[in-house]
């Protein structure tokens, strides 16, 4: 054991180190946020007879959870501001009654607008003269819950200059009824980010910051202690540091710049900053494009057609849209890699991953490097061909795990239940030695890594519907999406991941030996206690 006098001990534990020598022990020490041993409970109590005790009663602990790919800034500055549609529990006429019944007390002229949109858990989407009926003469915006696809009524259009001369804009959509020509008001990708623009260009880090407090309140009572926020705007960086300056920082952040913002990419990349650039709490991931979309908004690009019902506007051979032509996306991708910066890009279905491969080969290519962990974001449709590519390239398949759980229905619905044997196909994966985190996307899908951990493991979605149990995993091998893959893919494997001497004293206290109960509970485990660098940011004990 290490000589280094330890403020805190954690006894009477099942500890679960997710490091390979050291398996399981009882009890460990930490010294200055870190931990400086790990042993039987008597040898750590003897070791640090003084220090503050966390007694575990037995409990199973659990490194800190990372969720490698998530959105906190941009949902904090929209709560309080924007409608959490997942309040809204019945059906598209209890939302637009809602709808209704809020603008009655707005100013004329107000928006209204919501996020988290599911138009199958809503029976569908409403219509153009629904939206106007409900909200009048007040602009009004949905954004569906992949934040791909949102619902404008014709004041919302009128007040972007949507119109029905108006041409669709790159790598967007405005959907038309086939007949007549007229605006639905679904908005496809860029069209629907236009709107988003102009709602959000007055928001202001102060904002963020506020909001990003309450969510990260919520994120550490599902033990997560570190998230890499992808897509991180300028202000989410802004807010950031404020709120690092402020102690207001919960857990533990890492940027992956949004390559949305050309401005914010070029600053980056002048600075010489580079992956690692910042401290334990804040630090620069990398940056990320989003080439490609969604499968549950049926927007993501295959090489095959979505099968199902299709919504009023929808081209009748429907593989999907890319959002970047392949040669700008390589030269993007070239640069920042040639700066030294991580590059993560997002890549959905089997034709998205592809593209986004041909990206980083282009790169690699100018610029080889061996240890480049280069990252495909979501990276759903792992075809034998793609899981290939991956493991030859050695890039990251940064897995939408939560996808599993939350919308593997409407996978399995847009795509065909013979298709899930290629989504998220960890048991492939691991045995061909491509690493693969996982994440939920949040707020496109619930935060609980134990909501993924269980689709991992049983290969079912939140309905029970199977994703092929060919492709299950082992529990640890699950937790270790969430520990040491999540660390090792943010380039803080030195740090992060495992419950050893020198590593962070980040860990979870869990309700249940996560490794003994039947597997149908995951889903239903709780926990205790979450602490970040040795101190309680949930629950205590």
């Amino acid at each position: 054991m290490q000589s280094q006098t330890a403020d805190t001990i954690v006894l009477n534990a099942k500890i679960a180190t997710m490091d390979r020598k050291a398996g399981f022990c009882e009890a460990m020490a930490l010294a200055s946020g870190r931990v400086t041993a790990i042993g039987t409970t008597r040898e750590i109590r003897d070791f640090a007879p003084r220090a503050q005790v966390i007694d575990c009663g037995g409990r199973t602990v659990l490194p800190g959870l990372i969720d490698s790919h998530c959105h906190p800034d941009m949902h904090g500055a929209r709560l309080g501001r924007w409608l959490d549609m997942a309040e809204i529990k019945q059906n598209k006429d209890a939302l637009l009654r809602r709808i209704a019944q809020d603008v009655k007390a707005k100013p004329p002229g107000e928006w209204f607008v919501g996020f988290g949109f599911d138009d199958i858990a809503m029976g569908g989407y409403p219509t153009r003269d629904e939206m106007d009926a409900a909200a009048g003469d007040h602009p009004m915006f949905l954004y569906r819950r992949d934040g791909h696809i949102g619902l404008a009524n014709s004041a919302a259009l009128a007040a972007v200059g949507f119109d029905e001369q108006s041409g669709d804009p790159p790598f967007g959509k405005l959907d038309r009824d086939p007949e007549t020509g007229r605006l639905t008001g679904l908005l496809r990708e860029t069209a629907a980010h236009v709107v988003v623009n102009h709602i959000q260009q007055s928001y202001t880090p102060a904002q963020f910051a506020d909001g990003l407090v309450k969510v990260f309140e919520r994120f550490v009572g599902y033990g997560i202690t570190s998230v890499h926020n992808s897509l991180a705007s300028t202000n989410g960086i802004i807010a950031y540091q404020k709120m690092r300056e402020a102690d207001r920082l919960r857990l533990r952040v890492g940027l992956l710049a949004s390559g949305r913002e050309d401005d914010l990419i070029d600053a980056i990349i002048r600075s010489g900053w580079r992956t690692g650039f910042g401290d334990e709490w804040l630090r620069l991931t990398g940056v990320e494009w989003c080439p490609d979309c969604s499968t549950s908004g049926r927007t993501a690009a295959y090489y095959t057609p979505y099968i199902g019902d299709k919504v009023l506007g929808e081209p009748d051979d429907n593989r999907g849209m890319l959002l970047y032509e392949q040669g700008d996306f390589n030269e993007r991708v070239t640069r920042a890699h040639a700066a030294g910066l991580l590059v993560g890009a997002d890549g959905v279905g089997d034709r998205g991953i592809d593209f986004v491969l041909d990206g980083f080969q282009a790169a690699l290519e100018r610029h080889p490097r061996d240890d480049h962990r280069m990252r495909v974001e979501h990276c759903c449709n792992v075809t034998p061909a793609i899981l290939e590519r991956l493991r030859a390239m050695k890039v990251i398949c940064s897995s939408a795990t939560g996808f599993a759980y939350d919308l593997g229905d409407a996978y399995i619905r847009n795509r065909g239940a013979e298709a899930m044997t290629h989504m998220w196909p960890h048991r492939a994966m691991i045995d061909a030695g491509v690493i693969a985190p996982g994440h939920s996307d949040s707020p496109v899908c619930h935060p609980n890594p134990m909501r993924g951990i269980h689709s991992l493991v049983n290969r079912v979605t939140a309905s029970g519907a199977s994703l092929d149990p060919a492709q299950a995993i082992s529990v640890h091998e699950a937790v270790e999406c969430y520990t040491t893959l999540g660390a090792f893919a943010g380039r803080e494997e030195h740090l992060k991941g495992r419950l050893i001497p020198g590593m962070l004293g980040d860990f979870c206290v869990l309700d249940r030996d996560i490794f003994e109960v039947d597997s149908t509970e995951i889903k239903d485990i709780t926990v205790v206690a979450t602490y970040v660098g040795g101190r309680a940011v949930h629950g205590g004990l």
